[in-house]
């Protein structure tokens, strides 16, 4: 008897699943998704905050991604514990079900892209293939590559970087702005360095006038205020203005808005449209934090990085930013998410950098990541592409992915 290919994918999703709570399930009724019935926000949910989005029932777990309109193309997790080329399915299936079971936190999604193909993926309580999940600091990283991408169309040049960011920023009033303020650079403020020393009780202060703070006067506010600028304070201080000053030279520079800049020439080139993106007090996007994408949009982002700047053979963001980018400018303190076979943190232009450890040997990593768990992991070595969701304020993201991610591609 002949079995036809859709009944052999229903018959791997029975053997696989195994579990109430991990269902995969395939149908070729929903022809705007090519068979997929991942799960979808409903009617009712699409009016909800993503904080009151209700959990799944059931998780969904597949190790043959479906096709969707969305450019990224789809592969198949390994076959068994001999197939490290293509991934040891039987390794991360165990792991997508202890996740199901909440054993590893409120993780929302988990996809992985292996050698250009998304070979997984799965959502569980928030997560919904067509839901925007909120990204905290992994909107920095967006930031970055925005800046790369106006240094691709000849609005900044790579010698910018280092230039003084207040002359970027012709509404200002230099004569009130503190001593030094001319040593912050985009590279020190995409790095972390700027040397400003802001609370976040300070930045509450300061949104409580929001029209002092609107457009380029949010800047005057900040270096108007606190300590001079000195080669000393200029160490590595993860803070949210840093990212609010690179969002005003963006603005400052491209033609238009900041917000249509980041909309047309990065987002609508990649063929993102399904996302969301928080307004400052200023009135331009917030930079530190404050956007929504889908976990296969971050699939995106991080394809861009992996190609080095290239989407479908367009030069988005020039390589050599890129590089940078992902490089290890400054080493902070090892209280940033190092741990067991996680070493070495860096920090670039605000991306992370760590090394992760199989066995005895070391592979380089590069992440955006945002606090609660939204993180886009990039193995070079391993043409390895991991995205996870969550809402889980002790993630433990980059010891999941060293202990129990790599380890399924790695010979």
């Amino acid at each position: 008897m002949i079995i036809n290919k859709q009944i052999q994918r229903l018959l791997a999703i029975a053997l696989i699943s195994g579990m109430s709570s991990a269902v995969f399930a395939k149908s070729n009724e929903n022809t705007d998704t090519a068979g997929s019935i991942a799960p979808m926000v409903s009617e009712a949910d699409a009016k909800l905050s993503f904080w009151d989005m209700p959990y799944l029932e059931n998780a969904y777990i597949d190790t043959t991604p479906s096709p969707r309109k969305d450019a990224i193309p789809v592969g198949e997790l390994g076959v068994g514990e001999l197939d490290v080329n293509n991934g040891n399915k039987d390794m991360i299936v165990a792991l997508a079900k202890e996740i199901a079971n909440s054993k590893h936190g409120l993780i929302d999604s988990l996809l992985i892209s292996h050698k250009g193909d998304l070979v997984f993926e799965s959502y569980y309580l928030r997560g919904r293939v067509d839901l925007p999940h909120m990204q905290a600091s992994s909107t920095k990283s967006y930031v970055s590559l925005a800046i790369g991408r106006a240094i691709q169309l000849g609005y900044l040049t790579m010698a910018d970087l280092d230039k003084p960011l207040v002359s970027f920023l012709k509404d200002l009033d230099l004569s009130r702005v503190v001593e030094g303020a001319e040593k912050i650079t985009l590279h020190t403020a995409m790095s972390m360095q700027s040397g400003l020393r802001i609370s976040r009780e300070e930045l509450a202060e300061y949104d409580k006038n929001p029209q002092q703070i609107k457009g380029q006067g949010q800047v005057q506010t900040y270096l108007e205020h606190g300590p001079s600028i000195t080669s000393e304070s200029q160490s590595f201080h993860y803070q949210s203005a840093d990212p609010r000053l690179v969002m005003q030279v963006l603005d400052a520079v491209v033609p238009g808005t900041a917000k249509d800049f980041i909309k047309n020439e990065l987002l609508a080139k990649m063929g993102i449209s399904n996302y969301n993106w928080r307004d400052d007090v200023s009135g331009l996007p917030m930079g530190p934090y404050g956007s929504s994408m889908t976990s296969r949009n971050m699939v995106k982002w991080g394809t861009l990085i992996m190609n080095k700047g290239k989407w479908q053979g367009e030069q988005l963001v020039p390589e050599s930013f890129i590089k940078k980018a992902t490089s290890s400018i400054v080493y902070p303190d090892d209280m940033f998410f190092v741990s067991g076979n996680v070493s070495n943190a860096g920090y670039g232009y605000y991306f992370w950098q760590a090394d992760m450890n199989v066995g005895n040997k070391k592979y380089a990593t590069q992440s955006a990541q945002g606090g609660g768990g939204q993180y886009i992991i990039m193995i070079e070595e391993l043409d390895l592409l991991v995205v996870f969701t969550a809402h889980e304020r002790d993630d433990k993201t980059m010891q999941i992915t060293a202990d129990r991610v790599l380890p399924a591609f790695v010979n």
